[in-house]
């Protein structure tokens, strides 16, 4: 990790002019969404009427982006680079775990050292390297009782006390409110779609026949369910922000105030959250700023992402910038200028929840998106949470009789090493064009624009990419980020403590070795070569074979411990003949806490010829 300056030079940071006090200071407010896609937003050309009419307000009151992106397809690492100014390569925040010891600074630093009051609503561990950091306030809490995330009300205390409490120290505010919807749970949605009571109802309820069905996405009723709950939550999140605004409304501070909306991602779907297609990253983003920004207007020129807004940020308050930002302030576009420059973005994925790695860049312009996707082997399965969904379960189960589906679902699930689409005739990514002849120069500007972010940026993946013809070194590559990921997880379950944004590289727990065709009614014999570090004791494999539609055949479980060779032998059904069956297999007590996952797909099944 290349970390471009020393905290020490912090101090001093501050540049005011001489008669401007800390009170004529514009107070910040920052509001985010979680998981709600930009088409989801009315003034965002949403297709369902009525699911914003508060934050389609705050767009006609102010300045809105069209082509703003954010740089990560999954929170935690999606928020650290809106508040550090650097993409995840460079905070060393590339999964859900926290960097202890990071050596640069957070927008709480900068903001405190400015002399800002600065707090907090909601998604507080995932808004900084580590926990628990020097927020002024975690409004959260209030009076010792935590907040309901899904209550507007709650939105409303909650913004209301940190303006209260910035008033009190004297201090112009910086509040970062984070509303949960649509994040799942969603409104009224219990276990396998069954709906269940919620006290939390947003004042319009969207029903399964009315849901627009996105283009990425099919026409069935289980993904219709699915849709109608998001759009309510989506409802639900405008309710809360409208909550939001009233408190900021009645303080009186509303002229005085910069209102900052985005999402962190889009909709907790497949081919939208934790992927890097336009559905993945593009982000509903308004900029309020009274006497400033133009009522009403729309920005097509620019791009804009995430890793711009601290810089941006910044130059609203007045305070210099520290070195070592990948992203750069757009504040001549908040005043209707020009600025050269804004013509590409850069996201990038590396780890779900779970600290399974699925390595992926994208450079994007306005028209154009090119991805790298150096997890795709034909063998290795995308891992997100978006497979407990109704809707991949339903897209799993029409597989078999649906080509269409069925190759959505592969798509999905393997993925392949570069796409390449025309977002503006086909913002779905349904048309993967990187063979296309008519597109080969495009690719190749493309690629290059992306080499050079990497270059720029210090980027990792650089040699998996200069390397992207040879899957052997691809592989290596994967291998080696699955490592350091397992290492890290095994350190933490082993109780060691962190000390480090990167983990040192370690063997991998297990390498699992399958034959590639099997014999229905005959033994079927996986093996696992294991590396168990001493600190985690004995653990558990669980092995498992699953039929090509992914209903399990079986499960062995099994102890080991250090080092050896474990192997499960299974008997397959002999129904199984002409079919493909997969092997998975993971180390832990539970799936959800694993601590290394692998698995091995379409391996044939068949009766071998007598001669």
């Amino acid at each position: 990790m290349r970390y471009r300056f020393a905290i020490a030079l912090l101090v001093g940071l501050v540049a005011l002019p001489v008669n401007r006090g800390l009170a004529e200071k514009p107070n910040l407010l920052i509001v985010t969404v979680d998981d709600m896609s930009c088409d989801s937003v009315g003034a965002f050309g949403c297709e369902l009427p009525g699911t914003t009419p508060n934050i389609d307000a705050l767009a006609a009151a102010g300045l809105r982006y069209h082509h703003a992106h954010v740089q990560v397809g999954n929170c935690y690492p999606s928020r650290n680079v809106m508040f550090s100014g650097r993409y995840p390569h460079n905070t060393g925040v590339e999964g859900f775990y926290q960097v202890k010891d990071p050596d640069y600074p957070h927008m709480v630093d900068l903001m405190k050292q400015a002399g800002y009051f600065v707090g907090i609503r909601g998604k507080v561990s995932h808004s900084t390297p580590y926990q628990p950091y020097a927020w002024d306030t975690d409004l959260t809490t209030l009076d010792g009782e935590k907040q309901d995330m899904k209550n507007a009300e709650s939105y409303y205390k909650s913004t209301r006390r940190g303006i209260e409490m910035a008033k009190g120290a004297g201090k112009p505010f910086c509040l970062n409110i984070n509303i949960s919807d649509p994040h799942k749970p969603f409104y009224a949605m219990g276990k396998n779609g069954a709906v269940v009571d919620d006290k939390n109802v947003p004042t319009r309820v969207f029903t399964p026949d009315e849901v627009p069905i996105p283009g990425f996405l099919f026409d069935h009723p289980d993904v219709r369910l699915e849709l109608a709950h998001y759009y309510s939550s989506v409802r639900r999140a405008d309710d809360c922000f409208a909550a939001v605004m009233k408190a900021l409304r009645e303080s009186g501070q509303d002229e005085d105030t910069v209102v900052i909306f985005l999402s962190d991602h889009g909709m907790p779907l497949p081919f939208a959250k934790t992927a890097l297609w336009n559905h993945s990253t593009r982000t509903p983003w308004i900029v309020r700023w009274p006497g400033v920004t133009k009522p009403g207007t729309v920005d097509t020129t620019h791009m804009i992402s995430a890793v711009d807004l601290l810089p941006t940020l910044l130059d609203i308050a007045g305070i210099r910038h520290p070195d070592g930002f990948d992203g750069r302030s757009f504040l001549p576009t908040l005043r209707g200028q020009q600025q050269p420059g804004r013509n590409l973005v850069y996201k990038v994925y590396n780890e779900n929840s779970g600290g399974n790695r699925s390595p992926m860049r994208s450079v994007q312009s306005k028209r154009f998106g090119y991805l790298f996707n150096p997890w795709s082997d034909g063998k290795r399965v995308f891992r997100t949470a978006t497979t407990g969904t109704l809707t991949y379960r339903a897209m799993v189960k029409l597989a078999p009789t649906d080509p269409q589906i069925a190759a959505r679902l592969e798509l999905f699930q393997h993925g392949v090493l570069e796409e390449f689409y025309d977002y503006e005739n086909d913002p779905d990514a349904l048309v993967n064009l990187i063979d296309n002849p008519d597109y080969a120069d495009e690719v190749a500007k493309h690629r290059a624009a992306m080499r050079q972010f990497m270059v720029d940026s210090n980027d990792h993946i650089l040699p998996a990419f200069d390397n992207r013809d040879d899957k052997q070194q691809v592989s290596a590559y994967v291998d080696k980020v699955q490592a350091e990921a397992d290492a890290r997880r095994a350190n933490r379950r082993g109780g060691k403590a962190k000390t480090s944004g990167t983990a040192k590289p370690n063997p991998k727990l297990f390498q699992m070795q399958v034959p590639d065709r099997a014999t229905p009614g005959a033994p079927y014999t996986v093996s696992i070569i294991h590396r168990i570090p001493k600190p985690l004791g004995e653990q558990k494999f669980h092995v498992t074979i699953k039929d090509a539609g992914g209903k399990r055949i079986e499960r062995i479980i099994q102890p080991v411990s250090g080092d050896g060779e474990l192997k499960v032998t299974f008997t397959l059904p002999e129904n199984l003949s002409g079919k493909s069956i997969s092997v998975a297999a993971f180390v832990g007590e539970e799936f959800a806490n694993n601590l290394m996952y692998r698995t091995a797909s379409e391996i044939k099944v068949s009766r071998q010829e007598t001669p």
